[in-house]
Parts: C-alpha cells; structure tokens; sequence
C-alpha cells in the first residue's frame, strides 16, 4: 500500500449527495481482476454514453478536473452495497484523498484499507470547500495527515480528526496483513513453544489421562 503523507493536488467538487457505490463502479465490472484497469470503470455509467464516448457535462470529464487527485463529496457518499472495487476504481483513477460530511461506512473502512485517506468535515465546511472549487475550476488543495489538516483554495486551513491506528497505517503504508506480518517472528515463536508443549494440538491425539 502507498503510503499517505502529504497531499497537494487538483481538487474536484461533487454537489450530489447519497452517491452510492453502484454509480462510483457498476456491478457488471466487479468480476474484472484489478489489472483490468478499474479506472476505466469508475463512475462508467455517468463518464461515458452510450457509444462509448466521453460525456462532456459530468466533472470529472471537464479539463480543470481530470487530474484531479481530491475529492470532495456532499453526504453519504459511496453508500449502498459493499464493494471493494468502488475504492479500486476511484484509487486506479488517481484520487488520493476524498472530504465530505459522511460516508458509508464499508466504503470509508475500504478507503483506509487501500491507501486512500477519507476525511470527515462539517457539512458547511464541505459546501464551501466546494464552493470554492466550483468558483475556481483546477483549484489546489492541500491535505496533511501529520497534522491532521486541510488546506483550502482560499488558504482557509481545516482540522480533522482521524482514529489513530488509521492514520499510523497510512502513514506507514501499511495494511492489516503487512502489520501482522511485522510480528512474524514472535508468531513463529509461539507456535514452536506451544508445538513443544503442547504436541496433542498438532497430532489431535489430545493429553494423555
């Protein structure tokens, strides 16, 4: 997993609220590996038309926002059914970091577990980072996860509170599996002590009467 630091990049406004996982990736593509390239799939069905072109309304699609590595949502979003695959698709297109009053709750959980940095603001705070946003298409923003902040267009800085084992596994660029991998060692160990003094767990004959 990529670790997450420091943050300064393209940020894009998404007015809509309850936008849920389905529209981030449509279900016909959680089949695909991940080295099908889930950024194409990412919000497929509003990015695209029909035949395959570029819907030239939707943000993302608008020349100020394609870089964009920030995103800042209104409530609820990526709601709905749990899908891994919706965080693939938004990671594989390049966004980092997403800010907004509130999300779903496996959607966030799979957010930290890939790598990307989910923040929760007030929603007045989120309207006006959009705002913001909105007024100054291609706008920079700054996200530090250090300490904790995020700068906005205006350089109106914004704390945030973020679980502490959260923030020490992105920092390090750790998930759960290479945290207990750290302890691999010591497990090692263990399962030789208890192998010598306890035999019958291996054999599952069970201690003698």
């Amino acid at each position: 997993m990529e670790p997450f630091t420091t943050l300064t990049a393209t940020a894009v406004p998404m007015d809509l609220p309850n936008i849920d996982t389905d529209r981030i990736i449509p279900a016909r593509f959680l089949r695909k590996p991940r080295e099908a390239g889930y950024q194409q799939f990412f919000f497929h069905d509003v990015r695209f038309n029909p035949d395959g072109s570029e819907n030239g309304d939707f943000v993302l699609n608008q020349p100020p926002f394609r870089q964009a590595k920030i995103l800042v949502t209104a409530d609820n979003f990526g709601c709905g059914s749990s899908r891994e695959g919706a965080v693939w698709a938004l990671m594989h297109h390049g966004i980092r970091c997403v800010i907004g009053p509130s999300f779903g709750d496996i959607f966030m959980e799979n957010c930290f577990k890939n790598g990307v940095l989910a923040i929760v603001v007030s929603a007045e705070t989120a309207a006006g980072l959009r705002g913001q946003l909105h007024d100054h298409p291609g706008a920079h923003m700054s996200v530090d996860l250090e300490r904790q902040t995020v700068t906005a267009p205006d350089g109106t800085v914004h704390r945030f509170d973020v679980h502490p084992f959260r923030k020490q596994a992105l920092l390090k660029g750790q998930d759960e599996i290479a945290l207990t991998m750290e302890y691999a060692q010591a497990i090692e160990a263990h399962e030789a002590r208890r192998a010598a003094e306890m035999p019958w767990l291996l054999s599952g004959d069970g201690p003698a009467a």
